[in-house]
């Protein structure tokens, strides 16, 4: 990022979520090793058409695979992804106005992992007012 008014790359979002799953504590660091994470400017039109989402504004991210008490040694799992969509992510910093962008990328990063975790978005909410 050259231009201080210019939005924050792809790279740069890449950044902020890395640093989020490397300030995760133990058991979590080492659960979060193997994910796949990946940044991309959208979500792409066959995902929300089968997420059945209207708006690519209204998915930042996403987690992909088999959350971590779901999986069995007799059913052995591809590697996981996480991704997050930069685009979606701005709009809604620009919209908040109320916290930095590293927080919401923080919070967005962790949310997904929650769900390798195991968890699900109802458990989320349940202890995470911004998700209520």
């Amino acid at each position: 990022m050259s231009d201080p008014g210019e939005a924050p790359d792809i790279e740069a979002i890449r950044r902020m979520a890395e640093e989020t799953r490397a300030a995760f504590p133990e058991p979590f660091a080492a659960l979060a090793a193997e994910v796949r994470l990946v940044v991309e400017d959208w979500p792409a039109d066959a995902l929300l058409d089968d997420m059945d989402i209207d708006d690519a504004y209204d998915l930042s991210g996403l987690y992909e695979g088999v959350a971590l008490p779901e999986r069995s040694v007799d059913w052995p799992a591809p590697p996981s992804t996480v991704t997050l969509f930069r685009r979606p992510i701005l709009d809604e910093w620009a919209a908040r106005g109320d916290v930095t962008l590293q927080a919401l990328v923080a919070h967005v990063t962790v949310h997904e992992f929650a769900h390798h975790f195991g968890w699900s978005d109802a458990e989320i909410a349940s202890i995470d007012e911004w998700w209520t």
